[in-house]
């Protein structure tokens, strides 16, 4: 097959390439990726160039876009998104140009130019929040996003859904919950837990600490998404979860107890708004249909992850660059004294 995958230089993406060039050589991929904050090509420095080229393009900009589309694939995946719940608090615009205008781009050049399937990669954040006794989300939970990041990929999920309807297009949108693993940006939490603790700074943690996430390590997903692409039924939406609920506090102490680092480390700060309380998915489908199935534990994919960072130093070192302190300080540094609990 001839793949293009958006925002192949990210966290999720470049590990999705790293899969195919491992699970599937003989396929040719061709990565676009706008290179903004968190795309970064050390993702993807050791990736074999046979078979797999890069284009520096914006998934907003049709005139960047549609020539190489024109190109011929059968598949695109679209990973390309502003992600982090917390910009897009500060920032709306930015999710909204990228997540749902360069998604119609996308899908209008794909339409054109008879590409077979197209595979929308989106979050189980769309669904809003659980209560704690609430069953799991399904793929038929209706959508009620609760921050401008997930209200923008529920859009574009509703766009690629209107795209099957209307013009007959087969594309799937995969659901996923909290991805971990190598490669992931150190504004997330785990990365960020990790970071944090082995040089002895404070743990920023929100709130009580104890709302309830899914999750997933990131190579679980991306076998999931290569089912999807393969063999998923035009028009449908597929859950992948990691069935490892664990609030965000049991990850901080996870953390510091592999590291041997102190929990007075944990700095409790004023919660964001809007902050959803749980999710779960319900990956039943998934594993039915396609034979989907989790290879990693929680257990055996947290000790990989952090072992991950312990060995990649000069990665992580690189990435936090000034972009990066000053966002930091800015959504942590005051609050780190605004402690409520």
């Amino acid at each position: 097959m001839r793949i293009l995958i958006t925002g192949g230089a990210g966290f999720i993406g470049s590990n999705f390439i790293r899969y195919m060039r491992s699970s599937h050589p003989e396929d040719q991929i061709v990565n676009i990726d706008a290179l903004t904050y968190a795309g970064n090509l050390d993702n993807l420095r050791d990736v074999d160039a046979k078979q797999y080229a890069f284009v520096k393009a914006d998934i907003t900009n049709a005139n960047e876009i549609e020539p190489l589309v024109e190109q011929g694939f059968d598949v695109i995946v679209n990973f390309a998104a502003e992600s982090h719940v917390d910009r897009s608090i500060l920032d709306p615009s930015a999710f909204v140009r990228t997540n749902v205008m360069g998604t119609q781009v996308l899908l209008d050049a794909a339409k054109k130019y008879g590409v077979k399937k197209f595979v929308q990669v989106s979050t189980d954040e769309v669904y809003g929040t659980l209560a704690p006794d609430d069953d799991a989300f399904t793929e038929t939970t209706p959508i009620q996003p609760n921050s401008p990041y997930s209200a923008s990929k529920a859009s574009a999920d509703l766009i690629v859904r209107a795209y099957h309807e209307t013009y007959g297009m087969d594309v799937n949108i995969t659901r996923c919950s909290n991805n971990y693993g190598p490669y992931q940006f150190p504004e997330k939490l785990i990365p960020l837990m990790i970071i944090n603790a082995l040089e002895d700074k404070p743990l920023p943690v929100y709130g009580d600490g104890q709302q309830v996430r899914d999750w997933l390590h990131v190579w679980d997903h991306c076998a999931g998404i290569d089912l999807v692409m393969r063999q998923g039924k035009g028009g449908e939406v597929y859950n992948i979860g990691g069935n490892n609920e664990r609030t965000n506090l049991d990850i901080v102490r996870t953390v510091l107890k592999y590291l041997g680092k102190p929990e007075s480390l944990i700095r409790h700060i004023a919660d964001r708004p809007g902050h959803d309380r749980r999710y779960a998915i319900d990956a039943r489908k998934i594993r039915a249909e396609l034979g989907w199935k989790p290879r990693y534990t929680f257990e055996s994919g947290i000790s990989e992850t952090i072992e991950w960072y312990l060995n990649h130093r000069e990665w992580w070192v690189a990435v936090r660059d000034g972009t990066y302190r000053n966002y930091y300080e800015k959504m942590y540094g005051a609050r780190l004294g605004e402690s409520r609990f």
